[in-house]
């Protein structure tokens, strides 16, 4: 008889029980049971039905030859217990095929959700190494039978749509001729099932779409494994006692119900339970200042020219007013990158007054940081000049950055990691910093020898591959020791454009900046590349009041069904004609949270506006954030609506476009709370089973907001 430990958790207390057959850690919904078989490591099962998910073990490529994980026997013991609940547990053993190398498994589970996240550690007292005899990575993470599901979906995080200038989520059907023809998908997250239950898979990294470091490689026998495809590990990594190896963060869930009940509940664990930088799930109301620094240089002046102490503490007042609670000061607040000073030509007391003001309204201070930059007489790059970037053999030449001092690249992916944590803990603290935004790392750049992603011995290509595999993996090492360090700091990772790494990795610590201000005049002219056809010299399309801006931002609203749409800040402008102002308003109540523009322009009636509407929302705002979304129509149609309802309460909102005149109606799905404020041209009447009757009446393109639970 194999000795037995069996924990079963509830949200208040864990219990352990003695002897018996099979290792299992479980919650409230699932269990994981480890019970190495001649074809599975361990299992997933659904409480509430008969299924069981089978994992198939890990094989590594090791010393020219295929290694199973597979273990005879496990260990368990409890792990930590995070501050979001989630508890993990380790399992370790033996391999069966060399027990010089021993295999761990790490658990983490919540209590009540079905989403359990693992992740595989090898380590040995003897000298290995990882090889890849046909020149490519040769490693299997796991394989799971699809043999009874009567579907699969492919969900991809990181197709970027040029018509939108962003990137989207796309959701794919697996149809059986991929199968048999032995495709495969990128994911990050697949789906499969029948009629009574959906199940998911998911890994935690991040790459543009078609570019994949791993996918799940399909079989005619409807057997779907995940395999690295690149950069995963490099040949002739060395395994020993000092030198172990560490995979990425892999996801597994099932729920009793269809894809829509999955997605909840996944949705659900990417906001509460995914992270512990609970901060960055909180629907604050974000503003920046780029789009202001950006509308002075289209009038005549630099990206800086407004950069200053007078300008910051008068939009401060105003923002205040609003109802903004995070003042985000873009390009240009530092005197050089790297080090990370305030420039105190532009606020000669170190931002002393502003962090004041803020402090007064109870507002956080956020800040813009290039991580990968350091100036060319900053003490940052004399400290650091060994983890320069090179790139095909050279160096960066000094390059300019947005009117500040010539700059030069340094890698995360080196000993240069912790110096720049160490550098943002301090800017944190000095300063009061509560958000920080990352700006300007593409997932490509690096492929020179001497830090963590080769030597001579690998090829230029290798360096390059496992440079870019590592990147999202340092950029969420850097976010989390901060974090750590300094609990209530967010950090926000620009994807606006095209080449970053966007996936389920740095969602695991923080938050993507998504758009911007949409497509460009050259996505649109492809002969035009970078040239606008307006005298000023703006390459943005969609800066004008109106409702075209929010059909392109609204796009982003996508992701919502599977990743909270608090986790993708877009910036709304605030000025122009009121029907322009409430679709702005009614944007970005649905979780994108940010404006940005020139405050100092905004009327006394614009900023009541604001701050009535705005007032409502943080009344309901969090219902919002936890609510499935329910979506008719799509960004341009008429009417476009989205029923954001927390079952739970009935709080939250129903928002509705339109670019036509005339009358719509529309019948929540859910209960609603009967206590409602609404926009003019709103009536809200309610059926036998508490559900809202709402019927609009648009006269030119606008948008209409019910707030239920908003007094």
């Amino acid at each position: 008889m194999k000795k037995q430990l069996t924990v079963i958790f509830s949200l208040l207390a864990f219990v352990s029980f003695g002897q018996g057959e099979k290792d299992i850690v479980s919650n409230d919904v699932c269990s994981v049971t480890l019970d190495p078989s001649p074809t599975s490591i361990w299992q997933y099962h659904l409480w509430r039905s008969n299924k069981t998910i089978d994992i198939e073990p890990p094989v590594f490529e090791i010393d020219g030859k295929l290694i199973s994980g597979m273990v005879s026997n496990f260990k368990i013991g409890r792990g930590a217990t995070f501050n979001n609940s989630v508890s993990e547990y380790i399992a370790e053993g033996r391999l069966r095929q060399d027990s010089s190398i021993q295999l761990s498994i790490r658990f983490r589970i919540a209590a009540k959700n079905p989403v359990v996240r693992f992740s595989y550690q090898l380590t040995s007292n003897s000298t290995h190494h990882f090889s890849k005899k046909m020149g490519m990575d040769n490693l299997k993470y796991f394989s799971v039978s699809f043999a009874k599901s009567s579907f699969a979906r492919e969900i991809r995080l990181s197709d970027f749509n040029e018509k939108d200038h962003a990137t989207t989520l796309t959701e794919n059907a697996v149809a059986a001729r991929l199968f048999e023809d032995g495709q495969s998908v990128m994911g990050p997250i697949l789906l499969g099932g029948d009629d009574g239950s959906s199940f998911l898979l998911a890994y935690e990294h991040g790459s543009q779409f078609p570019e994949r470091f791993l996918e799940f490689q399909l079989t005619g026998k409807r057997n779907v494994s995940l395999r690295a495809v690149k950069g995963n590990y490099l040949n002739h990594q060395l395994l020993d006692k000092a030198n172990g190896f560490q995979t990425i963060w892999f996801e597994i869930a099932a729920v009793s119900g269809n894809e829509d009940s999955l997605a909840g509940a996944y949705r659900e664990f990417v906001l509460k339970y995914m992270t512990t930088n609970k901060e960055s799930r909180k629907p604050y109301i974000f503003y920046n200042t780029w789009g202001r620094q950006e509308r002075v240089k289209w009038a005549g002046g630099s990206y800086l020219s407004s950069m200053n102490l007078e300008t910051t503490l008068r939009e401060i007042e105003v923002a205040h007013q609003m109802g903004i609670e995070v003042y985000v000061l873009d390009v240009g607040w530092f005197k050089k990158t790297g080090d990370w000073e305030v420039n105190t030509e532009f606020f000669p007391d170190t931002l002393k007054q502003v962090k004041a003001l803020l402090d007064k309204y109870q507002m956080k201070l956020g800040l813009w940081v290039n991580p990968l930059l350091a100036a060319k007489t900053s003490t940052m790059l004399a400290q650091n000049r060994q983890n320069a970037v090179v790139w095909n053999g050279k160096a960066d030449d000094p390059f300019p950055i947005w009117e500040t001092e010539e700059s030069v690249r340094l890698s995360l992916v080196s000993p240069y990691w912790r110096n720049l944590a160490a550098k943002l803990i301090s800017l944190v603290k000095q300063y009061g910093v509560s958000y920080i935004k990352w700006d300007g790392i593409w997932q490509h750049g690096a492929n020179g020898t001497g830090h963590f992603y080769g030597s001579e011995e690998n090829s230029v290509q290798e360096r390059d591959d496992s440079y870019a595999f590592q990147l999202p993996i340092y950029m969420g090492k850097i976010v989390d020791m901060v974090s750590d360090a300094c609990p209530l700091t967010i950090f926000d990772f620009d994807i606006t454009e095209e080449g970053r790494s966007v996936g389920l990795q740095f969602l695991s610590s923080g938050k993507y900046f998504i758009m911007n201000n949409g497509p460009y005049f050259h996505s649109y002219d492809l002969a035009l590349p970078w040239k606008s056809p307006l005298s000023n010299g703006n390459a943005n399309i969609f800066v004008n009041p109106g409702p075209a801006r929010g059909w392109f931002l609204r796009s982003i609203l996508s992701y919502d069904k599977w990743i909270p749409s608090v986790l993708f800040l877009t910036h709304y402008q605030p000025d122009g004609l009121r029907n322009s102002q409430i679709i702005n308003i009614a944007s970005l109540v649905l979780g994108q949270n940010g404006i940005w523009g020139e405050l100092l322009k905004l009327s006394p009636e614009d900023i009541a506006l604001f701050h009535n509407v705005l007032g409502k929302y943080k009344q309901v705002r969090n219902d919002i954030t936890e609510s499935n979304p329910i979506v008719t129509g799509a960004p341009g149609l008429s009417p476009e609506i989205y029923e954001k309802i927390n079952v739970a309460t009935g709080k939250g909102a129903v928002v509705l476009f339109a670019n036509t005149n005339g009358t719509y109606t529309y019948i929540t799905e859910n209960k609603v709370d009967r206590i409602n404020w609404h926009t003019d041209d709103v009536v809200v009447r309610y059926d036998e089973k508490d559900r809202a009757m709402i019927t609009v009446q648009f006269t030119e393109p606008g948008a209409k907001i019910v707030f239920f639970g908003a007094k």
